[in-house]
C-alpha cells in the first residue's frame, strides 16, 4: 500500500465554538467596572448569549457569506419603474436581525445602555464588521433627532426598537427602523461646509425639497437618512425618509454602489436628489453642523469600538494559532520571540478596549464633566486607536505565516477592514484638528482630561513623566496645527496609560508604560523588554474554546 501523503498534522483547529465576551477579560472587566451592580447579572447574561453566538460556527459562516456575496444595486424593477433598492445576501439580514434584537441600536433608552451596547457592538463586530454600519448609524442618529422633538417622537421609538424589519414602508407601519447618513459630496469630502445640495422650503413648516448629490451615503437601504443641505439661512440638517407617509417612494436615486477595499458586506452609495426629494428640517436653519455633530460623535466612538473589535479578534486568532502550532521543537506560543510579539499585540488590544469602554461609560454618566471629557477624548481616541488597528492586524496575520495570507483563515478580511474606521467619520487630520479646536474653545474639556489622567498620578513614574511632557506640549500652542497629530497621539497614549495603570493587571500596565510612555520599545510589535511578565500577558489574551 502506498504511504498516505494527505495526513493533516500540526494545524490549529478553527477558533469557533467559544464565548467572545467571557473569553475577553479586558472587556468583561470593563463591563463590571462601569455598570451599576444591579444591572450586572442581566448584562452578563445578554452579553454572554451574544458572545456565544458571535463565536459560533454558524454566525462566522454568515459573515463569510455576507462578504463573499456583496450587495447588488437594483435601480429598476422588471416593468421599468425606478425602485432604487439594494439586494443583500440572506446572511446579512440574519446578522442585522441578531444585532438589532440584542439591543445594539438601543443605548439611549435604558439604564447603562451605552456600556452594554458598546460591549455588544465590540462582540458582534468580531464575527462580521460590515453590518455594524447601519447599527451604528441608527444608534447615533438619536441625539440629532432630538433637536426636533416632533420628529423624535415618531422616529426615536422605532430606532430604539429591538425588531429588525427589512421591508421599506412608512415609519408608522414599521415596528423598527434603520437610519443612515449622507453628508459628504464630491467637491467637499470632510469639508462639509462646501456642500452644494440645496434645500428649498415648502409651505408647511419644516418641510423642504432637496436638489443635489451625496458622494457617500452610508447604509442606503435604511428607512431614513440625516443629510446636510444649504437652506436659505445656511447649512442645515434634514431627515430624508425613503418612503413617505402616503406609502409612495421618496425621490432618492441610488446612482451606484462603491467598490470598496473592505467592508464588502455593507453597501455605500452615491445618491441624487432631483428637486422633488422631500425632507424635514432637523433643528434650526443654518445650524446643521451643530445639529448633526451629536450623531458624528457617537459614530466616532463606534469607530474606536469597531477597531478595538478587529484588534481583539486578530489577537485572539494569533494566540490561538500559536498555541496549537509547533515549530522548532515546541509550541510557537512558548517561543520567547513569538511570545514577545503576541504580548505586544495583546497590550495594544487591551488599551483600545479599555479606552473605548471608558468613553461609553461617560455617555451613560451624562454629567457636564463627563460630556466635556468626551469632547476631547473621543476625537483623540478615534485618531489613535483606529491608526493602530492596521499595523496590529497585519502583524497578527503574520503570526499565522502563509496560512494567514490565505482567505480561508479570515485574516485577510480583517486586514482589508482595518483602515476603514480611520477614514470614516473624519480621517486622521480631521480628528487631530478637532482635538485642537476643543483645546482652544472648551476649557472644560481639557480640565476633564487632566482630572481623568490625574487619577493615576503617582502610580507609575513613566506615566507621571508622560503627563508632565503633555502639559509642556499644551502650554505652547504656537504652531499647534502642524503639531496636531503629535499632540493628539501623546494625549491618547497618556489617557490609555492612566486607565491601564488604574484598572489593568500590573503586567499589562507595566508593559504599556515601559514601551508606549517610557521609550523602552521599538517601532514594530515584538520589541517589549524581555524582563516583563510576557507569559501572563499572552495567557490573558487567549480565547478559551
Amino acid at each position: 500500500m502506498a504511504p498516505s501523503t494527505h495526513t493533516v498534522t500540526n494545524q490549529a483547529p478553527p477558533l469557533v465554538g467559544y464565548d467572545v465576551f467571557t473569553s475577553d477579560p479586558a472587556l468583561a472587566e470593563a463591563v463590571e467596572r462601569h455598570l451599576d451592580p444591579g444591572l450586572l447579572a442581566e448584562a452578563r447574561e445578554e452579553l454572554s448569549l451574544l458572545g456565544r453566538a458571535s463565536g459560533s460556527a454558524q454566525v462566522r459562516e454568515w459573515g463569510e457569506q455576507a462578504n463573499g456575496d456583496p450587495p447588488r444595486l437594483r435601480t429598476h424593477d422588471r416593468y421599468g419603474r425606478r425602485i432604487d433598492e439594494v439586494e443583500f445576501h440572506p446572511a446579512w439580514h440574519r446578522l442585522l436581525g441578531r444585532s438589532v434584537s440584542a439591543g445594539l441600536t438601543d443605548a439611549w433608552g435604558r439604564p447603562g445602555g451605552h456600556v452594554r451596547r458598546a460591549a455588544g457592538f465590540l462582540v458582534v463586530s468580531q464575527a462580521e464588521a460590515g453590518h455594524g454600519c447601519p447599527v451604528s448609524m441608527t444608534h447615533a442618529a438619536v441625539p440629532a433627532l432630538r433637536a426636533e422633538p416632533e420628529l423624535a417622537a415618531v422616529w426615536e421609538p422605532a430606532a430604539l426598537s429591538h425588531v429588525y424589519e427589512r421591508e421599506l414602508r412608512p415609519v408608522a407601519e414599521k415596528p423598527g427602523v434603520l437610519l443612515g447618513m449622507a453628508m459628504t459630496e464630491k467637491q467637499g469630502g470632510s469639508d462639509v461646509r462646501a456642500n452644494t445640495t440645496e434645500a428649498r422650503p415648502l409651505a408647511a413648516d419644516g418641510e423642504y425639497v432637496l436638489t443635489g448629490h451625496k458622494w457617500f451615503c452610508s447604509a442606503p437601504m435604511s428607512d431614513a437618512f440625516l443629510v446636510l443641505a444649504q437652506a436659505p439661512a445656511g447649512l442645515t440638517c434634514f431627515l430624508v425618509p425613503r418612503v413617505l407617509a402616503d406609502g409612495s417612494r421618496n425621490a432618492f436615486a441610488l446612482q451606484r454602489l462603491k467598490d470598496k477595499l473592505g467592508n464588502r458586506s455593507n453597501a455605500s452609495a452615491e445618491v441624487e436628489f432631483d428637486g422633488t426629494t422631500w425632507a424635514h428640517r432637523v433643528g434650526e436653519e443654518g445650524r446643521g453642523i451643530r445639529t448633526i455633530m451629536g450623531m458624528v460623535a457617537a459614530t466616532r466612538l463606534d469607530c474606536v469600538l469597531g477597531s478595538a473589535a478587529l484588534m481583539r479578534q486578530a489577537v485572539a486568532q494569533a494566540v490561538h494559532h500559536a498555541s496549537y502550532r509547533s515549530a522548532f521543537g515546541g509550541p510557537l506560543v512558548d517561543k520567547p520571540l513569538m511570545r514577545n510579539v503576541l504580548a505586544d499585540l495583546a497590550i495594544e488590544s487591551e488599551a483600545a478596549t479599555v479606552l473605548g469602554m471608558r468613553l461609553a461609560a461617560a455617555y451613560d454618566a451624562g454629567t457636564p464633566e463627563e460630556l466635556a471629557l468626551l469632547r476631547i477624548a473621543v476625537p483623540a481616541a478615534k485618531y489613535w486607536v483606529t491608526k493602530r488597528c492596521t499595523p496590529l492586524v497585519a502583524e497578527a496575520l503574520e503570526c499565522l505565516g502563509g496560512n494567514g495570507y490565505v482567505e480561508e483563515s479570515g485574516m485577510p478580511r480583517l486586514l482589508r477592514e482595518s483602515p476603514l474606521n480611520s477614514i470614516w467619520e473624519g480621517s486622521g487630520n480631521v480628528q487631530a484638528l478637532d482635538v485642537v479646536r476643543a483645546l482652544r474653545t472648551e476649557p472644560a474639556a481639557l480640565d476633564a482630561l487632566l482630572r481623568e489622567v490625574g487619577a493615576a498620578r503617582g502610580a507609575d513614574h513613566r506615566l507621571d513623566r508622560a503627563i508632565r511632557g503633555l502639559l509642556v506640549e499644551l502650554a505652547d500652542l504656537e504652531g499647534i496645527e502642524a503639531r496636531a497629530r503629535r499632540l493628539t497621539e501623546r494625549l491618547a497614549l497618556v489617557l490609555q496609560g492612566a486607565l491601564l495603570v488604574r484598572w489593568a493587571p500590573p503586567e499589562v500596565a507595566d508593559a504599556f508604560c515601559a514601551t508606549r510612555l517610557g521609550g523602552d520599545g521599538g517601532a514594530a510589535f515584538g520589541t517589549l523588554p524581555h524582563t516583563l511578565d510576557l507569559r501572563a500577558v499572552v495567557e490573558r489574551a487567549r480565547a478559551v474554546v
